[in-house]
């Protein structure tokens, strides 16, 4: 299946009911998917008019307990952020997908990781967070899609999946494993009609400034308990490594060709991948560089956006280098083996 194809197939698996969006190259496959299959589930698709409006109508229905999703790129995710600010602060979970395209402006339909600051800073206004779920394959893509689901569910919160072009349009073998669903909290708080029960509201704001901040101070200690326990990353080759490399998402794909490579040669390179981009694995970062004292190379399809939380991490300690394409360009594994050698060995 397609990428695209492969997280809406997961999502319907996963319950998901609702789906809004509105087309943008190169998601829209994911879109048509749910459009033709998510009605046979009982389900609900609509192409809303516009990306303001789908993801207003995510706001709805998360609000009545559906678990609802919405898709986008590039400009589509820009014009998401108000509704996704208001879907934090209401405390309504849902999950959105977001397949990288180059930018900035209207930039190109090609593969890009330059939403990274967007996906992890918040990306609206406000004190809020989103988990934020980066796979580097399709099946990863399909795993990730159940797992944001309930991790939405739990606290409350937006999940973003962070995926690219290149992963939405690429076609590979997908295995739909059996859904365990998590053990999760009831939905004591959604809108179902107060007949025979006191009415509950929904209203993320408030005019007493006092209230506000307790708003923000309760997301604020879901944001240190999703801190505590939901960091996720694959570590590769870590034992006495030569240098260190962070690559999520496609990068992350492309450097373990880079690991088997420089093998051949008498390198040994630890590749480590956050798949949560947030929380973002800093301790675990953090723990490996006072370990080995080695520097680290951070690989991006960007200009440098993750190499800011990774030069974080090691607080000084190590020296990180960054190498990166953007625009839609995909580094190769030839480049980044190239810039591996040029660090090992020093300035001439």
């Amino acid at each position: 299946m397609k990428g695209g194809e492969a997280i809406a197939e997961a999502a319907i698996r996963a319950g998901c009911r609702a789906y809004f969006g509105y087309p943008i190259t190169p998601q829209t496959e994911l879109l048509e998917y749910m459009a033709k299959h998510l009605p046979d589930y009982g389900g609900t698709f609509v192409q809303a008019e516009s990306e303001i409006a789908a993801i207003s109508m995510v706001y709805g229905a998360a609000a009545a307990g559906m678990r609802a999703m919405t898709s986008s790129s590039g400009p589509g995710m820009s014009l998401k952020q108000e509704g996704i600010s208001f879907l934090a602060m209401a405390k309504l979970p849902c999950l959105i997908v977001n397949m990288m395209r180059g930018g900035s402006g209207l930039g190109a339909i090609q593969p890009s990781q330059s939403d990274y600051f967007q996906a992890t800073r918040g990306g609206g206004h406000g004190d809020y967070r989103t988990i934020v779920l980066a796979p580097s394959a399709v099946q990863e893509s399909a795993d990730l899609v159940p797992l944001g689901f309930d991790l939405a569910d739990k606290y409350r919160t937006p999940v973003v999946l962070l995926g690219d072009g290149a992963q939405a349009q690429i076609s590979e073998p997908v295995e739909f494993k059996p859904y365990k669903k998590l053990t999760l909290p009831p939905k004591d708080w959604i809108l179902t009609g107060c007949q025979g029960r006191p009415p509950r509201v929904i209203v993320p704001y408030n005019l007493n400034p006092y209230v506000v901040e307790q708003m923000n101070l309760d997301l604020e200690r879901t944001y240190q308990a999703i801190k505590q326990a939901e960091i996720r990353c694959e570590l590769l080759n870590c034992e006495n490594p030569d240098i260190f490399i962070v690559a999520f998402g496609l990068a992350g794909r492309i450097v373990k060709t880079v690991v088997k490579e420089a093998a051949k040669d008498g390198i040994k390179i630890c590749l480590i991948r956050p798949i949560t981009l947030w929380p973002f694995p800093s301790m675990v970062i953090r723990e490996l560089a006072e370990k080995f004292g080695k520097d680290f190379l951070v690989v991006e399809m960007n200009h440098g956006q993750m190499v800011e939380d990774v030069e974080l991490a090691v607080q000084g300690k190590n020296k990180v280098h960054f190498y990166g394409r953007s625009g839609g360009v995909i580094p190769t594994a030839g480049e980044i083996s190239d810039k591996v050698k040029e660090i090992i060995r020093g300035p001439r």
